[in-house]
């Protein structure tokens, strides 16, 4: 089998201990996921894995055999970067930029989990036909990606201009 990388198929390594954020980094050169803590307490190095954000420093490569990884680099379309990387930029959802790709990747994986109507625990009514997404949702959803600048009130605005642009 294959793992495909933003499309592109790759060979899973022969060494079944290389992490997915080192083959992704180090063998394939995407180095848009970033190395924060190396213990998944940090978030920097989320990408997705058929679609579900995982923490690549604690996934196996070989755990992605068969599946597709997109990482930031394989975010944007034909068309231009995706919109969470446009709402960063107009929200000033970033400083430094060190945790931005594993926030935009997380964030994305997150306004699906919210659209499938996955709750998080501080989800008000489990019932309800749809979750409204406030600001403290959007905070409990993002809790596993830290950033250190600061810039956690332009990451939520710019989910929250993404999620209103997807429930039109």
């Amino acid at each position: 089998m294959a793992i495909r990388v933003n499309g592109t198929e790759v060979a899973p390594p022969g060494d079944a201990r290389v992490s997915l954020l080192d083959l992704l980094r180090e063998r394939l050169h995407l180095t848009g996921t970033k190395v924060g803590c190396n213990q998944g307490a940090c978030g920097a190095c989320t990408v997705l894995v058929d679609g579900e954000r995982v923490l690549s420093c604690l996934t196996l490569a070989v755990q992605a055999d068969g599946r597709e990884v997109t990482t930031i680099e394989g975010l944007a379309g034909a068309d231009g970067p995706h919109p969470l990387q446009g709402a960063f930029i107009d929200h000033d959802g970033l400083q430094c930029g060190y945790c931005t790709p594993g926030q935009i990747c997380a964030a994305s994986a997150m306004l699906r989990e919210w659209a499938r109507g996955v709750p998080s625990y501080v989800t008000a009514d489990l019932a309800a036909e749809r979750i409204v997404l406030s600001r403290d949702e959007i905070r409990e959803r993002m809790s596993g990606n830290l950033c250190r600048c600061g810039a956690h009130n332009g990451i939520v605005d710019a989910i929250i201009q993404v999620a209103g642009e997807s429930a039109r």
